[in-house]
């Protein structure tokens, strides 16, 4: 997971505490041989958080496309 998100297992463990104190997302930790695993899947506020995120993001680029003045002029 380190290498998919260029991230090392410090920072993306201080990372999901993060969003799991918000209550984005649930967390569970098992053993697997000398470590432990952690599983992480969104909390029914994260869904809604994330929704609404790209909700925005949709937003922003749909106004991007198709700008209410037409072209920016400048002065």
């Amino acid at each position: 997971m380190e290498d998919r998100l260029a991230m090392s297992d410090s920072a993306l463990s201080k990372q999901l505490a993060t969003f799991e104190e918000a209550g984005y997302v649930a967390t569970a930790r098992r053993p697997s041989g000398s470590r432990r695993k952690v599983r992480a899947r969104l909390a029914p506020t994260g869904r809604d958080a994330f929704n609404g995120h790209v909700a925005a993001l949709r937003e922003i680029v749909a106004d991007a496309a198709n700008p209410a003045d037409g072209p920016a002029t400048r002065s």
